[in-house]
């Protein structure tokens, strides 16, 4: 039981962090909208490289792109927290049962890795060579919450096997 408990308050917290960061984006919308759109116009990276043809300075492509991060950290935090609250109320059931309720897990965990892995550090990394930029480089960034992600994907992954009741008989 110790361990499906993990799961789902790992799930609850990995949650809170992708809706927060959704949340943020939003409050505070200035601040990593210029990251994105410094990111996507090339502007910081090595002046005069290869890859210059590879920007994007069309403001509305930019409010796309930052449009789309916040989806979906926001979609992933909202998935992890159906996830989480499955897991929280089939934490006695059957192992078969507490597996079905992993499934928003791995969709929003999913969805998480894109963000995070995908969009940030093989497009906005690779593509957007987010990697030569002293000041917008948030590829440090997106490799820790990545790992995070896989981390508890991988624990919440694990089969969970049927609970004994390990407790003395009760007399009578």
């Amino acid at each position: 039981m110790e361990l499906r408990l993990a799961k789902a308050m790992m799930v609850a917290a990995l949650s809170a962090f992708c809706l927060l960061v959704a949340y943020d984006n939003l409050v505070d919308y200035e601040s990593n909208y210029a990251f994105v759109r410094h990111v996507l116009s090339m502007d910081t990276t090595f002046p005069g490289n290869a890859l210059m043809h590879r920007a994007v300075t069309d403001e509305r492509a930019w409010r796309v792109a930052y449009a789309a991060i916040i989806a979906g950290e926001a979609t992933s935090g909202l998935l992890l927290a159906f996830g989480a609250v499955a897991m929280l109320a089939r934490l006695t059931a059957p192992a078969a049962r507490f597996e079905r309720a992993k499934r928003f897990v791995y969709l929003g965990g999913t969805l998480a890795f894109l963000v995070w892995f995908f969009g940030f550090m093989v497009v906005a990394g690779e593509y957007f060579a987010m990697w030569q930029s002293r000041d917008w480089n948030g590829q440090a960034a997106a490799f820790r919450f990545t790992m995070v992600v896989l981390g508890v994907l991988i624990l919440v992954a694990l089969p969970d096997r049927e609970i004994v009741d390990t407790a003395p008989p009760t007399p009578g």
